[in-house]
């Protein structure tokens, strides 16, 4: 699902007013319940724009990545597999945990990856080094203050079609082969703290 088909799923959560029919709309009535706390629709980035997502973070081998709604769990297992790191996704669907942490498992890499089945406005990011996100700008937007408390200078924040606003990125790459219409926003914490 592209941009402009997340906006319209985003729109149609919002304008609905009952989370769990909106959800059930998108993601089928049986799964409406494991998505009525959800921040945002589950929409998958794809692996293109996972690739380009840490290719820009350039996380370093022993550093530590957060992804926020790490609904399957690509992001954690391209960068432990990739770039030797440490990876924790925050995911509030349970079926998405479980699933995620089965397939960390089954791949040998649960000492170096694993999901908090929480909500991510409740975690604390202190550890991070880098944190990936597919959410949307309002919900980035909400997110600010608990990245900018948490987050150590030099931190690198990554996210995909949505920027946060308030923040000046450092880089927006537009010119992503194969993956039209998606834009990635990479951020840098400040070496002082506002």
């Amino acid at each position: 699902m592209h941009k402009t088909s997340r906006a319209a799923a985003l729109g149609l959560v919002v304008l609905s007013g009952f989370p769990a029919f909106s959800q059930g709309l998108l993601y089928g009535q049986q799964h409406a319940k494991h998505y009525a706390n959800s921040l945002a629709p589950y929409v998958v980035s794809p692996q293109q724009i996972v690739d380009r997502m840490l290719e820009l973070a350039d996380p370093k081998p022993n550093e530590t990545v957060y992804d926020l709604g790490s609904g399957d769990g690509r992001i954690l297992i391209t960068a432990v597999q990739r770039y030797r790191v440490k990876a924790v996704g925050v995911e509030i669907s349970d079926d998405l945990v479980q699933s995620t942490s089965d397939r960390i498992r089954r791949l040998g890499l649960q000492n170096d990856a694993r999901v908090i089945h929480g909500d991510l406005r409740k975690v604390d990011l202190s550890a991070a080094d880098v944190v990936t996100m597919y959410l949307a700008t309002d919900v980035n937007e909400m997110m600010r203050p608990n990245l900018e408390k948490y987050l150590k200078p030099g931190a690198r924040v990554v996210s995909h079609d949505y920027p946060v606003p308030g923040w000046k990125p450092k880089l927006v790459d537009k010119d992503l082969p194969q993956a039209h219409n998606h834009v990635i926003y990479l951020y840098e914490m400040p070496a002082q703290k506002k």
